[in-house]
């Protein structure tokens, strides 16, 4: 094992870690389609603590263009604590309220909408690409640390140097894919 192995370890897992974060912002966009991630990052006040939906409510999809929300409590309390978080929240729904549930139902995106949706997955995208620079900044940066204390020769730091570089262009790649992913599922009907 090489001494920049341990860099080349922990960049693959702050990466992966960039990777998913990515996944999950992307997955609370909004599409044509109703998703359980959609409220994924919505927190209710649940007896004066903000709860994430996921853990206070049974979710599902009971067709293509609604959501399905039954608080475990289903006082009304909860319901209306409920009600106003996905209200506050920037998805643009209004959820319907039978007392013991809450509907949300997904209207058809227009074509304005879609385009800025869209444009918002390429904002986050390149948001986490900034990161992932980052990322292998401070990688190489360890690698050129450990060169000048001595523990790397000049071929091993060139070639941790390479190998970190190799694995970003990788994850880029992986980046690429969910940008392409996810618009394509933004503009499909």
């Amino acid at each position: 094992m090489e001494t920049y192995d341990l860099i080349i370890e922990e960049l693959n897992e702050k990466t992966e870690k960039t990777v998913k974060h990515l996944r999950d912002q992307l997955a609370s966009i909004r599409t044509g389609r109703a998703s359980p991630a959609l409220v994924d990052t919505i927190r209710a006040d649940y007896y004066g603590s903000p709860t994430p939906l996921n853990q206070i409510a049974h979710i599902s999809v009971p067709e293509a263009r609604q959501l399905l929300i039954k608080p475990f409590d289903a006082s009304p309390d909860v319901i209306k604590e409920i009600e106003k978080s996905i209200q506050k929240s920037n998805l643009g729904l209004n959820p319907v309220s039978d007392g013991k549930s809450l509907r949300l139902n997904m209207p058809p995106l227009s074509g304005e909408q879609r385009q800025n949706l869209v444009a918002k997955v390429k904002d986050l995208v390149e948001q986490n690409r900034v990161a992932l620079r980052n990322e292998r900044r401070d990688a190489n940066k360890a690698a050129d640390g450990m060169k000048k204390d001595g523990d790397l020769t000049e071929d091993q730091c060139k070639r941790a140097h390479d190998l970190i570089d190799k694995a970003l262009k990788a994850l880029e790649g992986k980046l690429d894919e969910c940008f392409k992913v996810k618009s394509k599922e933004i503009m499909e009907d």
